[in-house]
Parts: structure tokens; sequence; C-alpha cells
């Protein structure tokens, strides 16, 4: 056992061990068993607070996680507004234009390069 350890640290596998996948043999299930699948863990965004915040949750986390808005690097104000048209007319968001205007002041007053809170 510890020969082949070493092989495997060192890179080496043998022809007949390439390509192939070793599972754990299945655990048996019966009629009767319980299991339970827990939520998928996501992380929190805290997002800047003020006006078009909600507007923001709403509309944009019904297609994206927040986090696209954060990860992205610091946007020229203009671009936030081509990005929300973007979501709007491209992939269909359907956010009602009073709304649009909203969440794109919000992020051109929160993520941009001059006010990038960092």
């Amino acid at each position: 056992m510890g020969l082949l350890y070493a092989d495997l640290k060192k890179g080496y596998y043998s022809p007949a061990q390439l390509g192939s996948v070793q599972q754990a043999a299945p655990i048996e299930l019966l009629p009767d068993s319980n299991y339970e699948v827990a939520a998928f863990p996501v992380p929190a965004v805290d997002l800047a607070p003020g006006d078009g915040l909600q507007d923001v949750q709403i509309y944009c986390n019904t297609c994206h996680s927040p986090r696209y808005i954060t990860m992205q690097p610091p946007l020229p104000a203009a671009m936030w507004e081509s990005e929300v048209n973007k979501m709007n007319k491209t992939f269909g968001a359907g956010i009602p234009e009073e709304n649009a205007r909203k969440i794109f002041l919000y992020l051109q007053a929160h993520y941009t390069a001059e006010n990038r809170k960092r």
C-alpha cells in the first residue's frame, strides 16, 4: 500500500488505472430509509444602503445573486445604465422603466470608481 501511495504522490499512474474512476461502494437504502439534503450555503452579500436598494433586491435577485454587483470592478456611471438596459432588453428581465431608473441610479451612486467603498 505504501508503494502505491508513493507512486500516486509522484504522479505516476499505471496504465490500468488511467481513465478509471474509483468510487466507494454505494450505501444500501431501504424503502423506509430517511435522509435529508441541506440547503446550499449562500454567503450573504452586503449591498450599500440607499435609495434603489429595494428595487435591486426585488428585480436583480430574480435572475442572479447580488454578488454579481459587488464582484464587478468599479464601472463608470454610464456603464451601469448600459448594464441595467442590457438585463432588461437583451435578457428580458422585465423591469419597469421607473424601477430600472432607480436601479441604475443606485448602482451609479454606490458602485463606481469614484464612490466604491472597499
